[in-house]
Order: C-alpha cells, then sequence, then structure tokens
C-alpha cells in the first residue's frame, strides 16, 4: 500500500525543503518533508483559509486539527498571542516538523498533541477548531472530523474548514447545517471554499 500523508509514521527517507512565505502581512520560513502534506508548497486551500480566519467571539483555546507541518496553527497562534494553539496531527514526522516551525519563527504560545481526529485530546473544549482536512482519507475520515468537531467546541465556539468544490465541499456545507444547524462560506476562490459553522 503506498504511503500517505495521514500514515502515523512515514517510512519514506526524509528529504527536507525550505519554503518561505508572507502570511497574514508577516513572513515565515517552513521547512516541509516528504510524508507529509503539501510538502513543496503552502497548498492554496490553506493560505485562504490563513488569510479567512477571523478570532472566534468567545475565549479558549484554538485547535489546528490535521496541523501537517504547522503553517495554519503557527499563524493563527503568532496572530493571537493571548491564546493556546493546540496542534494535532496523527503522523509523527509533520508534529515534528511542526514544533520545528514554530520554534523557528519564535511562537510559544502552542501545544502539541499526535491525535487520529480527536482521540489524543481527551475532554479538552476549543473556542475555535481549523482544518484542512485530509480529503485523501476518504468522506467517512473527514465527515468524521466535522461531526467530532461539535463536541470540543465550546458554546459559542466556530468551526473553520476548507475544502474545494470537486473534493466535496457541497456536502461539507450539507454536513455542517446538519451537525451545527448553520454553515456560512466565508471565502471562496478558486473552486476553494471556506467554510464556517457556530455552535448555539
Amino acid at each position: 500500500m503506498s504511503e500517505h500523508y495521514f500514515s502515523e509514521k512515514p517510512q519514506s527517507k526524509s528529504s527536507p525543503n525550505q519554503l518561505n512565505y508572507r502570511l497574514r502581512d508577516k513572513n515565515y520560513t517552513f521547512t516541509s518533508d516528504v510524508g507529509v502534506f503539501s510538502k513543496k508548497e503552502i497548498d492554496f486551500g490553506t493560505r485562504i483559509l490563513i488569510e479567512a480566519f477571523t478570532p472566534p467571539g468567545i475565549p479558549g483555546d484554538i485547535l489546528d486539527l490535521g496541523c501537517g507541518y504547522g503553517p495554519i496553527g503557527i499563524t493563527v497562534a503568532d496572530l493571537l498571542l493571548e491564546r493556546r494553539v493546540y496542534m494535532a496531527d496523527v503522523n509523527e514526522r509533520a508534529l515534528a516538523l511542526a514544533k520545528t516551525n514554530a520554534e523557528h519563527n519564535n511562537v510559544t504560545n502552542v501545544e502539541f498533541v499526535k491525535s487520529d481526529q480527536f482521540s489524543g485530546l481527551n475532554d479538552h473544549q476549543f473556542a475555535a477548531v481549523i482544518t484542512n482536512p485530509p480529503i485523501r482519507a476518504g468522506k467517512k475520515v473527514v465527515h468524521g472530523m466535522l461531526e467530532g468537531s461539535k463536541d470540543k467546541l465550546h458554546k459559542g465556539g466556530e468551526l473553520w474548514v476548507v475544502i474545494q468544490k470537486k473534493q466535496g465541499a457541497p456536502s461539507a456545507i450539507q454536513k455542517m447545517e446538519d451537525i451545527f444547524g448553520n454553515c456560512e462560506t466565508v471565502a471562496r476562490s478558486k473552486g476553494y471554499y471556506v467554510l464556517r459553522s457556530i455552535k448555539d
């Protein structure tokens, strides 16, 4: 079976790659690697999610679910220094890179958790869950992440998701409507949708 970026322990030979990006009007440097999502660049969906995100209206920690090598969680943590951002991924190589990238960019208000979806997060609840979900893991996994987010959010907490139309945005919108009773398209570009639902 071929290896995916949602493999727990990537076996492919490490070949680090340095990426320089300007996100939210600030320059960042990230190290990526084989065996993690979007190793050659920060993918467009991640970038529009970062740019569209606004802080939740309630206090509390934030979760970057499926953080990869960390661009979403690191940028959000740097933007919201008064909050703690939890960065969770099942992929051990991705988590190690995220930790290195946070240190390299001098972002300290972060926690790293090995977690298959929400399995490693215990009873922790959040003001926001942000995710660029692993589409290749299949619809069942993606929709499971959407469903599981509701229990992980405080009342008034927000789920932020980016997904391409051709990779299931319409069904994700319907699923979020079913779960939360609301779903707003916050941004849309090049077939990507940034979606937000609020837990009432």
